[in-house]
């Protein structure tokens, strides 16, 4: 008796051990299953009689993350735990969820077609790009040229179209075998001798490029060629003097008009220098008393009717007016502009009459006879008038007949013409019609972070009369215009690698003269 009931214990004791054993893996396959989406949902509580449930206020949406590849059951698989088969398949998923993570993040190469790639919206209508696509240089595609010439009507304007375009690129030396200065061009133009072109340069670490093109290709004889030098070494190169008068861009320069073996310069670092050209000498003019303030200036110009009496820009936007024979302490200054001032000009003939044009959108004309108070920061000249554009405008250079031509970043060359100046009362007020322009000429202005800006240089005496202006053209021309807007012409040529940005006339002969950002010239006579 005492043994069946020892047996009968021990039998007990393994059922009871089974049962417990299949009542954790029930609860374990339970707990797997609710974790994977599987189990049975909970009855949802019933309402108090009432088929109207309120809406649970609901809190801040949890961002959803990624979620990992779902764990699979191995016994449902019917693989063994932990067996090698168990461990290569969930090697193989984890392998599998890399790799769709490492092509989701995988760069796109090759093309794509827009349509292929919608992702929302409709599909893209090129037709609203077309103003803005098309604003791009085109190396070498002329917008003006031959036929536009022989379908000009008018005899005058046909004549001088003619008369321009005859223009030749200076056959001396290449454009590209020219390099009057080591870096970019900032500023350039003509000596005033009307015998002999000599074009001086200034760029953008301070040097100044002489350049006489008179000279021409010569062939050197040297006693002895070597078999490895080739043809092109017998070649001259032409002769350029460069002269670092500054540290920094030299924004802009003059010749004395009472003496022109002087040129005065400009330049960013603050400072404005003499070349004496018949002394060989350089001297400082003018320039902060603090040789640590630094105040760019961006352009100068000599008053003609009193050449001691000098005015420069500041890129800060105040305008300096200084008088050589004073000490610099002595100097005027006016702030004109909140912004940057990129370029100004006084009248040729006037001089107490000053246009400036700013970054921000807006050319101003000045009247310096006279002076007021304004926002209690002082007193400055009379401002006569204004005109907003829609972007900033890069310079305003006035001609000799009251005509004041504008570039802006709008893609636009602008005329303004002011008619009897003479007659001018002090500080007289110009209405908007006065000082909206009388042409817009459509031209693109975008030059980009490497390209000097384009602006518009007026001729200061031309011989037949004519106002016409150049301006540097991003197709790797150099575009005329006259003072009526019309385009003259279209200067190009071989051996033309960049953009000639940076354009002059000669003062009174037809020359002109541009530089590239390599500091290259390139010259049409």
């Amino acid at each position: 008796m005492t043994k069946a009931k020892q047996e009968l214990s021990e039998y007990e004791l393994q059922r009871q051990a089974n049962i417990a054993e299949r009542d954790a893996l029930l609860k374990k396959l339970s707990l797997n299953a609710a974790a994977s989406g599987l189990g049975l949902k909970a009855p949802k509580a019933a309402s108090n009689g009432s088929k109207l449930h309120k809406k649970r206020a609901t809190g801040p949406k949890k961002v959803k993350e990624e979620a990992a590849p779902r764990r699979t059951s191995s016994r449902i698989a019917g693989l063994e735990a932990d067996s090698e088969v168990a461990k290569r398949k969930a090697d193989e998923e984890h392998e599998a969820a890399q790799e769709a993570a490492r092509l989701k993040r995988q760069r796109v190469s090759g093309d794509l077609d827009l349509k292929d790639i919608i992702v929302a919206g409709k599909e893209l209508d090129k037709s609203m790009f077309a103003d803005v696509v098309n604003r791009g240089a085109q190396p070498y595609e002329r917008t003006f040229g031959d036929d536009e010439v022989k379908a000009t009507s008018d005899k005058e304007l046909r004549a001088l179209r003619e008369k321009m375009s005859g223009l030749e690129l200076y056959e001396g030396f290449e454009p590209s075998r020219i390099k009057i200065t080591p870096e970019r061009i900032y500023s350039l133009g003509f000596h005033p001798e009307p015998s002999k072109a000599l074009i001086f340069a200034g760029d953008k670490l301070g040097n100044i490029g002489i350049f006489d093109a008179s000279q021409r290709t010569a062939i050197r004889s040297p006693p002895v060629k070597m078999e490895a030098e080739s043809d092109e070494d017998d070649e001259a190169e032409p002769t350029i003097t460069s002269l670092h008068l500054h540290t920094r861009t030299i924004s802009s320069f003059q010749f004395s008009p009472v003496n022109p073996s002087h040129l005065l310069t400009c330049s960013y670092d603050s400072s404005v220098r003499l070349l004496d050209i018949a002394s060989q000498s350089s001297s400082e003019l003018y320039g902060p008393a603090d040789p640590d303030d630094d105040e760019p200036i961006s352009g100068l110009e000599i008053d003609p009717l009193s050449p001691h009496v000098i005015y420069f820009s500041r890129l800060d936007g105040h305008i300096g007016r200084y008088d050589t024979r004073s000490p610099p302490s002595a100097t005027t200054i006016w702030q004109l502009s909140e912004k940057k001032i990129g370029g100004f000009s006084t009248h040729p003939q006037y001089p107490h009459f000053l246009s400036t044009a700013s970054l921000d959108r807006t050319m101003r004309l000045w009247d310096l006879r006279k002076t007021v108070s304004w926002e209690g920061s002082g007193k400055r000249p009379a401002m006569l008038g204004e005109h907003v554009s829609r972007l900033s405008i890069s310079h305003a250079a006035f001609n000799s007949v009251g005509q004041v031509a504008t570039s802006s970043y709008d893609d636009t060359i602008k005329i303004y013409s002011f008619q009897g100046m003479s007659g001018w009362k002090e500080g007289v007020a110009l209405d908007e019609p006065l000082m909206s322009p009388g042409s817009v000429v459509k031209h693109n202005n975008q030059t980009g972070r490497w390209v000097t800006i384009l602006r518009p240089q007026w001729q200061a005496r031309p011989a037949d009369a004519v106002q016409r202006f150049v301006i540097g053209n991003m197709n790797r021309f150099v575009d005329v215009y006259a003072g009526s807007g019309e385009q003259l012409a279209q200067l190009g040529g071989d051996g033309i690698t960049a953009v000639p940005a940076v354009a002059q006339f000669h003062p009174t002969n037809d020359w002109i003269a541009a530089g590239t950002a390599s500091g290259k010239l390139c010259l049409w006579m």
